[in-house]
């Protein structure tokens, strides 16, 4: 089977759309004020591989309800073994706006033809290029090549997106999204030297939307608590290296 006849996730129809959409929206707003900068920036008429910095667990959420773009967007992740385990991930496959993937894997060619396909069909592909969450508010950790890859063998743009001000969830805050300009592929082979270099260009435009960003300072216990409520940062626990 080929990338291009690989089924794309069934986000079902526009009615579950919405209310997915207007549900989510309502939630957050429950809790933060969202702005969007830069949305004149985002392609007409045509898929494109949206590439996000990840401070934290809520940033997919905020997509898939705030971002200013009324073509179908699916977010690549979450990392799961097991999608049926656990009520959020049941509620992550119901909503069919995910492409997971499992931490062995062993999909990956499954995984790749699925995404493959959404941005084939003309979809928005939204993935989070560091391959986990990042520390700081205002620094991306060094991408992986998965945004590069898939962009470069579907032959789309790459738009750049800094979400800012998620790192610590306080109550009312404003969070922003920013959305850089698109980064074409053009002229550039899916080998491993356009990946390298298209790689490359995406962590510069990242770096650059992200320049005078500062860390805020963490919230009382509540904030703490929304805050990492599904984050997972293991490394931050790993003792330091022995010396010698």
């Amino acid at each position: 089977m080929s990338p291009s006849s690989s089924p794309a996730p069934d986000p079902g129809g526009r009615l579950k759309h919405a209310f997915i959409r207007r549900t989510l929206r309502l939630l957050v707003r429950c809790y933060l004020r969202v702005k969007l900068k830069g949305t004149e920036r985002i392609p007409a008429n045509r898929a494109y591989l949206l590439c996000f910095s990840h401070p934290n667990w809520v940033d997919p959420f905020l997509l898939a309800a705030f971002f200013p773009d009324d073509r179908r967007m699916f977010i690549f992740g979450p990392r799961e073994e097991d999608m049926a385990a656990g009520w959020r991930n049941r509620v992550i496959g119901w909503s069919g706006i995910s492409v997971p993937f499992k931490p062995s894997k062993s999909d990956l060619l499954d995984t790749t033809r699925r995404a493959m396909a959404v941005l084939n069909r003309g979809h928005v592909l939204a993935i989070a290029g560091e391959g986990r969450l990042s520390d700081r508010e205002g620094a991306v950790v060094p991408l992986q090549d998965g945004a590069a890859f898939l962009a470069l063998r579907a032959r789309v743009p790459v738009v750049p997106l800094a979400i800012i001000g998620t790192r610590w969830l306080n109550f009312g805050k404003q969070v922003t999204l920013r959305v850089g300009d698109p980064i074409s592929a053009d002229g550039l082979r899916p080998d491993r030297a356009g990946v390298a270099e298209l790689t490359e260009r995406i962590q510069t435009a990242m770096e650059t939307l992200l320049t005078g960003v500062e860390e805020d300072p963490p919230p009382g216990p509540f904030g703490r608590w929304v805050t990492d409520l599904f984050n997972e940062r293991p490394w931050l626990n790993e003792p330091p290296p022995a010396d010698g």
